[in-house]
């Protein structure tokens, strides 16, 4: 059982509390929207098959991806169909800009982040999510995961400002998530069986996440900036 389908049977309280991860991200989005002013150019750089388009109804959203990460997914609903490190757009053409789980699919990470930066306004807001420990996703493209320091990194060289870096849990909701992931390995006879021995105790971990008061283990980080200088740091 993967994600996906366990995000279609779960209840809504049942997913923020089981998928930790994925709730933090959409509410780190819902509020991002809400505090951008009405009609805002907003770019979604590798926004997939927009999944947060819903978001931005009252801001003008545009959608680019370069449309080889998942060979299931609808690319038909982009507004443009592009590489990140060479956008098709002029220089401060948005007021703000989302990048989802999609920096460790791309080979240049902070070339994308200085491309980024370059299609935003003076003052333009960010906000990046990116993972720490998470499984291997839409290979063969998927190539990097962040820590909280190395993502402070890209955008600082990028000439971002501001900068919050949060990790999304800590180690027993990692733990958690960790054992739901195992129920993909069992046949379909032995996922029954296998949910009994490893719900249980990834309900109950995510109780224990007060524990962990570092952070360092974390399945990723929900990342905000703000674009202040007049250009991004060159390479």
């Amino acid at each position: 059982m993967k994600y996906g389908s366990l995000q279609r049977l779960l209840p809504r309280f049942a997913r923020n509390y089981v998928l930790h991860f994925e709730a933090s991200i959409e509410r780190a989005v819902s509020k991002f929207a809400d505090d951008l002013p009405h009609r805002a150019r907003v770019l979604d750089a590798g926004a997939g098959e927009g999944k947060y388009a819903r978001f931005f109804r009252n801001q003008r959203y545009c959608g680019v991806d370069a449309a080889v990460g998942d060979a299931k997914w609808d690319y038909r609903g982009l507004d443009a169909v592009a590489d990140l490190v060479a956008l098709p757009f002029a220089d401060e053409c948005f007021d703000a800009c989302v990048n989802v789980v999609t920096l460790e699919h791309v080979r240049d990470p902070a070339r994308v982040m200085r491309e980024i930066a370059r299609i935003m306004q003076r003052n333009g807001r960010l906000l990046l999510v990116v993972p720490q420990d998470w499984e291997v996703h839409q290979a063969p493209h998927d190539y990097f995961r962040f820590t909280r320091y190395g993502v402070r990194y890209l955008l600082e060289s990028a000439g971002f400002t501001e900068i919050d870096v949060r990790p999304a849990g800590g180690f027993f909701r990692l733990l958690s998530h960790r054992l739901l992931n195992g129920l993909q390995f069992f046949p379909p006879v032995l996922v029954l069986p296998a949910a009994l021995f490893l719900v249980p105790p990834a309900l109950a971990l995510p109780l224990l996440d007060f524990l962990d008061r570092e952070r360092n283990f974390t399945l990723g980080y929900i990342c905000t900036a703000r674009r202040l200088k007049s250009q991004a740091v060159s390479p």
